[in-house]
């Protein structure tokens, strides 16, 4: 029972980071390295402010820092011209210097003694405070992002999803919806962050290492169950994918043969399979037509 609890509050948390990946890479298509920069940079930002014994006001300044990183990576696609992989990359690369220096020069910073908003609830426990929270968390944010989409900003961004020289044409300005889309994301990544950091009552800059890949297994495996089919689904489906992919590695880890320092890899297989899933299916269904034709002949 202890291991579907902890799964189910894992995956609501970095669902809250899965809804940022699906804005970059479904509804933008771009590849979006920031990711790992921006997580860890609400990581930092959110272990720094709550070690000043403010927790809840380093969860905006955290989502404030991951939509300045976003800024940072639209302002170098759009207004440089520089590739969306490289620019990422740059992103990423500059946020490993600055997270350092918000965990004051140290790759990790401890929580122990620090309130953090699972302590803040009076009427209710630690252990339920971490169930609690991040479903408010989790549907909160999954509520707040699907209105947003609804706006006229909003089908804007997935306008130029779509087809940006389109959009262009009709004298939006594709280059602000981009930033403002990055922005979006990279906050919604940084507060994962920022939970994450106050969920586990530490900071570690390594933390964030694979966070994309895992972002991207999390929205795949969704899109398995519920299939490709609106922007709100889509949404539902990669904090659902999120669920799924932490009770995967749960079960993976607890009862696999494989010592402990064999878990990145025990992931990394995970995550090949559930990538690959989509082709599998699809050789599946080309097999089961050629079958179906030959039965026929």
């Amino acid at each position: 029972m202890k291991l579907l609890i902890d799964s189910i509050q894992l995956g609501l948390l970095y669902g809250v980071m899965a809804l940022g990946i699906y804005i970059s890479f479904r509804i933008l298509a771009v590849p979006d390295l920031t990711t790992e920069g921006s997580f860890a940079f609400g990581l930092s930002v959110s272990a720094a402010v709550t070690s000043l014994g403010h927790p809840v006001l380093a969860l905006p300044a955290a989502m404030a820092a991951g939509a300045a990183a976003g800024a940072v990576t639209g302002f170098l696609q759009t207004r440089w011209k520089i590739h969306p992989i490289l620019s990422g990359i740059i992103t990423m690369s500059g946020l490993y210097s600055v997270n350092l220096s918000v965990l004051g020069g140290s790759p990790n910073l401890t929580l122990v003694r620090a309130n953090t908003v699972f302590k803040l609830i009076p009427f209710l426990s630690k252990n339920d405070a971490k169930t609690v929270l991040p479903i408010f968390f989790a549907l909160l944010c999954l509520g707040l992002i699907i209105l947003f989409f609804r706006t006229h900003i909003g089908m804007c961004i997935r306008a130029v999803g779509d087809n940006e020289d389109m959009v262009r044409a009709s004298s939006i300005h594709t280059g602000a919806c981009k930033i403002i889309a990055f922005c979006v994301s990279n906050g919604l990544i940084a507060l994962s962050g920022a939970l994450i950091a106050q969920y586990q009552g530490y900071a570690d800059i390594s933390s964030s290492t694979g966070i994309l890949v895992v972002g991207l297994a999390s929205v795949i495996i969704g899109e398995a169950v519920f299939g490709r089919r609106s922007v709100t689904v889509g949404f539902i489906s990669a904090v659902v994918g999120s669920l799924i992919y932490r009770y995967i590695i749960a079960l993976a880890t607890r009862y696999s043969p494989l010592p402990a320092h064999m878990l990145r890899l025990v992931s990394a297989v995970i995550v090949a399979l559930a990538l690959a899933l989509p082709a599998f299916r699809e050789h599946l269904g080309t097999a089961r037509l050629r079958k179906g034709g030959t039965d026929d002949a």
